[in-house]
């Protein structure tokens, strides 16, 4: 059986008959557009909300990135240094 959000495909035509009966033919397809509408907003306001927060990490990124890559320098150094002196 193939399910969609847990529903099955006769419930998914039932709803819809009820839909039907309920808005009337004429009323459904601005039922349809009007959840359009929302959903593309929904999805500009969450992609402008991720871009924000993008843009206002980004300097923290960088910051953390330079002090990861002075970290692993530092420990590099250490690393050679310990070796010259095994060695010599």
């Amino acid at each position: 059986m193939h399910y969609f959000l847990f529903i099955s495909g006769g419930e998914i035509v039932l709803v819809m008959l009820l839909a039907l009966l309920f808005f009337g033919s004429k009323a459904i397809p601005d039922i349809a557009k009007t959840l359009g509408k929302g959903m593309r907003e929904f999805k500009k306001a969450t992609n402008e909300i991720k871009r924000e927060l993008n843009e206002h990490t980004s300097d923290i990124k960088k910051d953390f990135d330079d002090v990861s890559s002075a970290v692993n320098k530092e420990t590099s150094d250490i690393k050679k240094g310990i070796k010259d002196h095994f060695e010599d």
